[in-house]
């Protein structure tokens, strides 16, 4: 029973911290959902999953898509005016998301 207590205590103080590293939602969200969706899943056909990429991917795909190295007209459309900031807060919310187990079994 003493492990038992003592296990739940560490897990009940180890929840604020697990909580802390999640990020926040983007302000900027709105745009990107409307194709990813909110968690990253996609909500068209052709746009891709963005829940659990790799943070520094997500980062430079996206500073790349801004600054025109990757020449995709509809996504430098939507993020040409955003901020570097506003580049991580989005890139850091959906590298955080999880890819949902149906995403695994679609092609």
């Amino acid at each position: 029973m003493r492990t038992v207590l003592i296990a739940a205590l560490g897990l009940t103080c180890a929840m604020p911290a697990l909580a802390v590293d999640a990020p926040s939602k983007p302000v900027r969200l709105g745009l990107c959902a409307a194709c990813h969706g909110e968690t990253g899943m996609a909500q068209i056909p052709g746009a891709p999953n963005l829940a659990g990429q790799r943070l520094d991917y997500l980062r430079k795909a996206l500073r790349d898509y801004r600054d025109g190295s990757r020449d995709v007209p509809l996504m430098r459309a939507a993020i040409g005016p955003l901020s570097d900031a506003d580049l991580d807060q989005l890139a850091r919310w959906y590298s955080a998301q999880s890819l949902s187990p149906q995403a695994l079994t679609q092609p």
